[in-house]
């Protein structure tokens, strides 16, 4: 899996690529934490197709994966936040000349 990359423009940026690039950013994340999900779920899988599994292998795979999920919830808020912000406070220029 590659790492994201958002490129820098070499002159000042319109108003109009800096929501593009926050809405970019969001998107990324959101990538970035559907592949953390994925690999939670991988997790369960292997734990749970070992032949020889404790109630406490369980108990701690099924700690660590609703910790992780808490930690993605509590980021998708912060992400809504972040979208809410910015159709709350987009300029809407008047379409009439």
């Amino acid at each position: 899996m590659s790492m994201p990359v958002i490129s820098m423009p070499c002159s000042p940026i319109s108003m109009y690529q800096a929501i593009a690039d926050l809405l970019e950013s969001i998107a990324l994340q959101e990538t970035a934490m559907s592949h953390i999900i994925n690999a939670e779920g991988e997790k369960i899988q292997f734990v749970l197709s070992r032949e020889c599994i404790s109630f406490e292998d369980l108990m701690a795979t099924n700690e660590s994966v609703t910790n992780t999920l808490g930690a993605i919830t509590d980021l998708e808020k912060t992400l809504r936040d972040k979208l809410e912000f910015i159709s709350n406070n987009l300029y809407y220029p008047s379409q009439e000349a």
